[in-house]
């Protein structure tokens, strides 16, 4: 990775993980929801002498998007300075957005931009009405653009610092849409201070802690034991909770956490006892929270989407963390503990998470690998990096003799000793095939996504193929 060059601490305020998956992962919703109903119940009662409401006033004014005293620009991203150009949702097609929390540590040193704590993308479906909240740790070694290889949590940093256009944001949504071959529309990040009020005002979160844990609320010395069982815990413990990592699991567990978190915060705001408060609180809620916001969505996407989760049932919702099965444990070059990724088991994960039916399984499948592989139907462009001449040429005819659907052949830019791949797009069956057909290392595998490339998978043939390939 290169050396940071010098910057002034950032002027973004330090976010928290959490909130934000809350906020996207249907706690938005709760609380856009419980707003808009605010109005609604508000205007309703209004010539409606016999009873009210406990808890609101019907007299006094209320913001309202558009009208007098807006909160914001409906059409206008929540927080348009920096960050990735928003893109329009037509209401119909497959949205995805990345939750980013930064490192609070990086904020307290001073030390300029912060890494990320914790990244999970959300996946909202509206023709299947499905949803997938997908958890990535911030170890994994992976591809960050221009950057080389690093621990993922870093690519936001080097795009804060460096100054990159979309800054830290887009470099994330680049590097996470390379690492799962997906597109990401939108991000979000929330300050942690707005996570604390908003559990407070919505009377705390109900938890089922697994056994007593030690949690550290932000702050010196003030460590406290949580005990096992069902307890309702205010701001700063849901907080503490979710950022807890000294456990045998490390990030592993603390991803269970946080996505436990996220099923309660959504039972919380669903509660008839809750519905009233919520609704009275909603114009102090949807304030606190949206000064807290740093996203490239605008209001108007923000109540588009939140009317739209609220539609999805529980058992709709998938949650994944990578975890110990996608990744192997290793020492970087540099010397750190990190994760490497296996990308098959990560594509099949994301297909399990983030696809109404998920992907389909080897093992109950009756499949050929042949045949997963032409199903996925991967326009593969085959490269010389060799030193033997014609050899593109002769290897496409030998792959085309096992049906792979090669689109495209040519020379490679430099010499290559060991036959290499770069996958665009996420084929995972393509690539395996490719791998036992033709003996490649699976440490030759490369994921750069790229959907504007006119090929899924680009093989470049090195000299190890001219050596060993089966061709005459």
């Amino acid at each position: 990775m290169e050396e940071l060059p010098n910057t002034p601490k950032s002027n973004l305020q330090p976010s928290n993980p959490l909130v934000l998956v809350l906020l996207a992962a249907f706690g938005v919703a709760a609380i856009l929801t419980a707003y808009l109903t605010f109005i609604a119940v508000r205007d309703f009662v209004t010539s409606w002498e016999m009873t009210s409401l406990p808890g609101v006033t019907i007299g006094e004014a209320t913001p309202t998007p558009g009208g007098p005293g807006a909160v914001a620009n409906i059409e206008q991203p929540l927080q348009p300075v920096g960050g990735p150009t928003p893109v329009p949702w037509d209401g119909a097609n497959r949205v995805s957005l990345l939750i980013m929390g930064l490192d609070y540590r990086d904020w307290q040193a001073g030390e300029g931009p912060p890494r990320t704590d914790t990244m999970i993308l959300v996946s909202l479906d509206p023709l299947s009405r499905t949803a997938g909240v997908l958890s990535i740790p911030r170890d994994l070694w992976v591809a960050i653009p221009g950057f080389k290889y690093g621990k993922i949590n870093t690519a936001y940093q080097l795009g804060e610092a460096y100054k990159l256009p979309g800054g830290g944001p887009e470099l994330a949504l680049k590097t996470v849409e390379g690492l799962l071959g997906v597109p990401i529309d939108y991000y979000a990040q929330i300050d942690f201070n707005a996570f604390i009020r908003f559990i407070d005002d919505i009377g705390g979160v109900k938890l089922t802690i697994a056994e007593p844990i030690r949690v550290d609320p932000l702050g010196d010395n003030n460590s406290k034991k949580l005990k096992a069982g069902l307890q309702t815990l205010n701001g700063e413990l849901t907080l503490a909770y979710a950022r807890v990592r000294k456990t045998e699991g490390g990030d592993f567990d603390r991803s269970q956490r946080q996505q436990q978190v996220i099923r309660a915060l959504r039972d919380r705001m669903v509660e008839k006892d809750n519905l009233l408060n919520v609704i009275s609180k909603a114009p102090v809620l949807y304030q606190d929270l949206s000064s807290g916001i740093h996203t490239n969505l605008s209001l108007d996407q923000v109540i588009r989407l939140a009317w739209f989760a609220k539609q999805i049932p529980e058992d709709k919702i998938k949650y994944g963390i990578i975890g110990p099965d996608q990744v192997n444990f290793f020492k970087s070059p540099d010397g750190l503990d990190a994760l490497k990724p296996l990308p098959d088991q990560i594509r099949l994960l994301r297909d399990e998470i983030l696809t109404e039916s998920g992907p389909p399984s080897p093992v109950t499948t009756d499949l050929t690998p042949a045949e997963l592989m032409q199903a996925e139907g991967a326009r593969v462009e085959v490269l010389n990096g060799s030193t033997t001449n014609g050899l593109a040429a002769t290897t496409t005819d030998y792959l085309k003799t096992q049906n792979v659907n090669v689109t495209n052949t040519g020379n490679a830019e430099s010499l290559f000793t060991n036959t290499t791949i770069y996958d665009y797009t996420g084929k995972p069956y393509t690539i395996k095939f490719l791998v036992e057909l033709m003996g490649i290392s699976p440490n030759r595998i490369f994921s750069r996504y790229d959907p504007t490339k006119p090929v899924d998978l680009t093989i470049i043939v090195g000299i190890d193929w001219a050596a060993k390939n089966p061709q005459p």
